[in-house]
């Protein structure tokens, strides 16, 4: 059977978690950390290499471990992060990562399926090449496309069925979040921006709020149930002076109790859950109480990244704002963000009017902010790729082996885009 007629390979790697499965399913079949362990016994000595030398560099390449299988084994193994902040940091991980993912866990030959990778803003054109090195030399895929994940996010919130992919992804996972504006599928790259704040400073943020307190969590269980508390309990408040003062009133009534297990003793313990509930999501509207480095709110950062846009863009990505990724998933984030940028967007339509109010045929249209949010939004962006790695037009926007042997790894810096069938 020939590749074009089996399902697409759809792999969005994240920083913090890759979601991998086939074309036209609705979720991903398996969605792990992006992490590597691997065995630092296997070291080559310096000199000539001996046969022992040669086995020893052979079980280096085989005895590794990622996802979930990785984490505990910490103790001896070295922990390898490949992802850092959206782009991938070392290569040689991230390949180890990908021949897991298509033998252990798709269990597939990469030789029978077409593939769409994700990359993250702002990717280097570089990256794209050592993406085609790796797919084409290592694992002899038939044809590979690289889609942007703003553009895919975009794909899977479309309800229409027009795939017009206008508008304005923020993207917020577990490293880094970007707020990106797409136009016909295009990303206007000069008017990205990006923040310093994810899922995992959110984390941290409420790890420390409750060593602060004194709860009873185990060092090493700490992280995790930071994690889980957030992910369980955080939800995003209209007002934050009213939050505590509603907090404080009634205790019993917002103060929510968790119990974990201690990973080492088995014994479980309990902790109280307070204010970190709506303190955690507020790092996105009130980034200074979290650090000083940054103190720019998400409204402002995507109300600027519209305004440096085209201005015959500006109305339709104002009124199409999508959210992706896990860390936008809290109860009443859609409502609050968009909330925050109609304000900003009509303060400067109200001081417009203001200065030109001595003539008297001009009138300041309003501008209508939509954030959408849809079921899709956890892992928006690899079902984007599963719904466009379906349409026909996919194997014929790919870049296939032929061409890479043609022209070499430079070939992969585009790729066309597609909306729709033809």
């Amino acid at each position: 059977m020939e590749a074009r007629n089996r399902p697409a390979v759809v792999i969005d790697n994240g920083t913090g978690y890759t979601k991998m499965g086939f074309a036209g399913n609705v979720e991903p079949a398996f969605i792990i950390p992006t992490v590597v362990a691997t065995n630092e016994t296997y070291v080559k000595s310096g000199g000539s290499v001996t046969s022992a030398q040669h086995s020893a560099g052979v079980m280096a390449d085989l005895d590794f471990y990622i996802g979930d299988e990785a984490t505990p084994r910490a103790s001896s193994y070295n922990i390898n992060y490949p992802i850092r902040h959206g782009q991938v940091d070392n290569w040689d991980s991230m390949e180890r990562f990908w021949q897991q993912c298509i033998f252990n866990y798709l269990r597939c030959d990469p030789e029978d399926h077409f593939f769409l990778l994700t990359e993250s803003p702002l990717t280097p054109p570089e990256n794209r090449e050592y993406m085609a090195e790796i797919m084409f030399e290592t694992f002899n895929v038939p044809g590979l496309y690289i889609a942007v994940q703003a553009v895919l996010a975009l794909a899977a919130s479309d309800t229409s069925g027009k795939m017009e992919l206008t508008g304005t992804v923020i993207d917020s996972g577990d490293g880094v979040t970007h707020v990106v504006p797409v136009v016909d599928g295009y990303v206007i790259g000069s008017s990205i921006k990006s923040i310093p704040i994810a899922g995992r400073d959110l984390t941290n943020f409420v790890q420390q709020l409750m060593r602060d307190r004194g709860e009873p969590v185990p060092p090493e269980d700490s992280l995790d149930a930071a994690r889980r508390i957030k992910e369980l309990y955080s939800y995003t408040c209209a007002d934050i002076v009213k939050e505590y003062v509603k907090h404080d009133k009634e205790p019993s009534k917002y103060i929510k109790q968790w119990t974990g297990l201690n990973s080492r003793t088995r014994q479980p313990y309990s902790v109280d859950v307070g204010y970190e509930r709506f303190l955690a999501p507020e790092l996105y509207f009130a980034p200074e109480i979290y650090s000083s480095d940054f103190s720019t709110p998400l409204p402002e950062v995507v109300d600027k990244c519209i305004q440096s846009s085209p201005i015959d863009t500006r109305r339709a990505l104002y009124n199409n704002i999508v959210l992706s990724g896990g860390s936008t998933l809290f109860k009443d984030f859609q409502r609050r963000l968009q909330r925050d940028i109609k304000k900003l967007v009509d303060t400067r339509i109200a001081a417009s009017e203001s200065l030109s109010r001595k003539d008297a045929t001009f009138k300041t249209q309003a501008v209508d902010v939509n954030v959408v949010s849809h079921p899709m939004q956890r892992f928006a962006a690899w079902f984007g790729g599963s719904v466009m790695a379906s349409l026909p037009d996919f194997y014929t926007s790919c870049h296939t082996r032929a061409e890479y042997e043609e022209i070499g790894p430079s070939i992969c810096r585009s790729n066309r885009v597609f909306k729709g069938l033809t």
